[in-house]
């Protein structure tokens, strides 16, 4: 290992790259390991990171004679980096207001791209423990350009995913930000096209008449169409992931071959036969409980906006403007629609959400592929996530492998990330208490390791303001 170190930076300098530092082995030794893939918590454990990934995890006397930066990891615990595989970055709006899912689309003024807002919403996530997200529809001129960004390492951001615009049929859900096809083979150039210039990462399709709690029915994309563009894009290497909010449509994505779904469904209890499935078939799914939880717990608890990590990673007039709201009796579901369906529409996720906890324990507790994800746009809604999660009955040591390994299945990355071994993307979180004893000590946050080098928080771009760098 030192030989090779050597010869980088030799061939460093013979570039005349100076100012180049190869950076060295991270190891973090004596650490309490929770390495996501769901195996029993093991004390006294070294793990090593080097160019990137991990290169060795084992007992803390396997470590002692390699040399690097040495982190005394006694009384710690090291999980790895969370995931969130449901966003919708912030960072685009029209005419001042910010993008919600719907049907009608928004037509007063031009899209507005706020960079700024983009950046600060990624800072949340790595400040949070978030070390990968995947956009699940977005405007591409917001999102991609700031993938482009974080692989090419200009921003300091979690690992990004995404799909870009996402597709479904003319005034289904989320049409304003969608690819609009209506019949095949005429939407092959349309699909031909968004894959050209946007390169998925999955590519998001939304099969949902709605109909329930506070939304009217809307059109709904053919069932065949589903198919074809489920065909298309696995034909072109690229996992696809269809919104569904029950039972019955969720099964019909199923069987035209999708391979994953955006959420769990929560219109009702859903059956054995469901649980069975989705265990047999192994369909990563989405949690998705925080967007909905969410609007009742401004309601009734809008003191949540004081926890630390929601003030640094909240803008204050924004936090300021909830706790108006709240104050006021205002509402902030389904904005922009009648007061009467905003009321009813926090009603109703208020009911649903432990039907949606009680259907995610079933399909965990039966062997189902769980994944963290929130629908929404900060790193402390990743962490409210694994606290409804816990809510809902599903141990720690099992949430901890929902929110990292579970979400690559769902990216289809499992061998390239998502657990502390050997040969995986160095990205984990160290944390100074037991998250298997209490999923709420997962914000015990001692540094942050994205692809094996630790998170300057200093550097990032937080809303809530600067805030000083955890590991010296």
């Amino acid at each position: 290992m030192e030989i090779l170190r050597t010869i980088l930076a030799a061939v460093a300098l013979a570039l005349g790259m100076s100012d180049a530092v190869v950076a060295e082995p991270i190891i973090i030794d004596h650490v309490t390991l929770i390495d996501g893939t769901g195996r029993p918590t093991r004390p006294d454990m070294a793990v090593v990171a080097d160019g990137g990934r991990f290169t060795l995890v084992g007992p803390s006397s396997l470590a002692q004679a390699i040399p690097g930066r040495r982190i005394d990891g006694r009384g710690r615990y090291l999980i790895p980096g969370l995931m969130d595989i449901h966003i919708h970055l912030a960072g685009f709006s029209r005419a001042g207001k910010s993008w919600v899912p719907s049907s009608k689309p928004q037509t007063d003024g031009a899209w507005t791209i706020d960079r700024k807002a983009g950046e600060q919403a990624l800072a949340s996530f790595l400040y949070a423990g978030v070390t990968t997200v995947l956009d699940v529809g977005n405007l591409p001129e917001n999102i991609l350009p700031l993938r482009t960004d974080e692989r090419a390492g200009k921003i300091l951001a979690p690992h990004i995913f995404a799909t870009g615009n996402l597709v479904t049929y003319p005034g289904s859900h989320g049409t304003d930000i969608a690819i609009n096809v209506t019949s095949w083979p005429e939407a092959k150039a349309q699909l031909q096209a968004q894959f050209d210039t946007q390169h998925p990462d999955v590519q998001k399709i939304t099969y949902d008449d709605e109909g329930w709690g506070s939304r009217p029915l809307i059109p709904i994309l053919p069932k065949e169409l589903l198919q074809h563009i489920i065909e298309f894009y696995n034909d072109h290497g690229v996992r696809t992931m269809v919104h569904v909010s029950n039972e019955s449509r969720a099964r019909e994505a199923i069987y035209s071959g999708v391979d994953t779904l955006a959420h769990t469904p929560i219109q009702g209890p859903v059956t054995e036969a469901f649980v069975n499935v989705v265990a047999a078939k192994q369909i990563p799914m989405a949690s998705t409980m925080t967007i909905g939880d969410n609007y009742s717990r401004v309601h009734e608890h809008p003191e949540f906006l004081d926890q630390p990590l929601y003030a640094a990673t909240m803008d204050p007039k924004e936090r300021a403007r909830l706790k108006k709201i709240a104050a006021e009796g205002g509402e902030t579901a389904l904005a922009g629609s009648k007061p009467l369906y905003q009321r009813s529409w926090r009603l109703w996720m208020k009911t649903q959400t432990p039907i949606l906890q009680d259907n995610l324990r079933r399909i965990d507790a039966a062997g189902g592929v769980i994944a963290a994800g929130t629908d929404a746009s900060n790193g402390a809604a990743t962490q409210r996530e694994l606290e409804l999660l816990a809510e809902a009955g599903i141990p720690p040591l099992e949430i901890i492998k929902i929110a990292t390994f579970n979400g690559a299945r769902f990216l289809g990355k499992q061998e390239q990330m998502g657990s502390i071994e050997e040969g995986k993307t160095a990205d984990a979180v160290l944390l100074s208490a037991d998250p298997t004893a209490d999923i709420n000590n997962c914000k015990t946050i001692v540094a942050v390791m994205k692809a094996g080098e630790f998170i300057d928080e200093s550097k990032l771009p937080l809303a809530g303001g600067a805030r000083s760098r955890r590991l010296p």
